[in-house]
């Protein structure tokens, strides 16, 4: 339960994650709230080899915080939204979210770098199974290599390496303020669901937390993650299936984009959809019965044997 004269922000210790925190902590403290910053190492933070879809569960970056949650060690959690499994961990509640920054891709190029102008024989590198599927169904002419850790950590890998380019979250990059690598924005590249966007997660128990949170909450962002992430649930995916979607409201109607890839990045289903907003809770799940019906499901029969 809240101590009404403080909320205790439970966070990942790297700096973008600390930067999401401070984004809840402003927000909070506009209303009056004290609040202190409780950062917690993570298990997802602690192996920067193994490529994510090779580490076969979901919530990576989010136990630690889920247990501190459920010891009472701190009030909420802030992560970005992308890293929050489907099914989150008994008693816990994805109460609000911010805002969405940017929801694109971007290709960070090596320091000194502007274009990829003359290269023929790229090296692409990112941990991601989506966006190498999406990247080699492109350019399918083209390798991809691993690369793990927080930013910093990976554009100094970047420098020190022979690739061309790594695939990074442009909402990432434009926080931290980069400007000292020339990046690319990939519009063509569907994103992860709900990436872009700061998610807050608290007991459901605790009522306090609850209300708190609600006044900061982004009522169409919200939406638009919850219909991506519906469409993750229903297709049961997590990192080990190259799943995308996106998800943006306009004129009173809810556009709906996703996807998935087959393993070998040769094959793709997708869908491109529209709903009343009064659809909205329910437009995941439509979308992903719909690729599934259009074959969507001949290629999700391809990763059982590996779950």
């Amino acid at each position: 339960m809240i101590n009404p004269k403080q909320v205790r922000i439970g966070t990942r210790n790297s700096a973008l994650a600390l930067y999401q925190a401070r984004a809840v902590e402003r927000q909070l403290n506009q209303l009056g709230i004290e609040t202190q910053i409780v950062e917690v190492s993570s298990e997802g933070d602690l192996d920067l080899v193994t490529p994510l879809y090779e580490m076969g569960i979901q919530g990576i970056f989010t136990k630690s915080l889920d247990s501190a949650l459920l010891q009472s060690t701190i009030d909420i959690a802030v992560h970005s939204a992308k890293d929050i499994p489907t099914k989150l961990a008994k008693g816990l509640t994805l109460n609000a979210v911010l805002e969405r920054a940017s929801h694109y891709d971007c290709l960070v190029l090596p320091k000194d770098q502007g274009s990829l102008d003359g290269v023929q024989d790229c090296i692409i590198a990112t941990s991601s199974l989506r966006r190498k599927s999406q990247w080699l169904y492109k350019h399918p002419h083209h390798r991809i290599e691993n690369l793990r850790g927080n930013i910093q950590t990976r554009l100094k890998k970047l420098d020190q390496s022979t690739w061309q380019g790594a695939i990074f979250a442009q909402a990432a990059i434009e926080r931290m303020e980069i400007s000292s690598h020339h990046y690319i924005t990939l519009d063509w590249m569907l994103p992860s669901p709900a990436q872009g966007a700061i998610a807050i997660v608290c007991c459901k128990d605790d009522n306090q937390a609850i209300e708190i949170c609600t006044n900061i909450n982004h009522h169409q962002t919200n939406l638009c993650i919850t219909a991506e992430r519906d469409f993750l649930a229903t297709l049961h995916g997590g990192c080990s299936v190259p799943i995308a979607a996106h998800a943006e409201i306009q004129q009173d109607q809810l556009f709906f984009r996703g996807n998935i890839f087959s393993l070998d990045s040769k094959h793709k289903c997708e869908v491109e959809l529209s709903f009343d907003l009064g659809q909205a809770t329910v437009a995941g799940t439509l979308a992903a019965q719909e690729i599934l019906r259009l074959g969507g499901e001949d290629i999700i029969k391809t990763f059982r044997p590996a779950f």
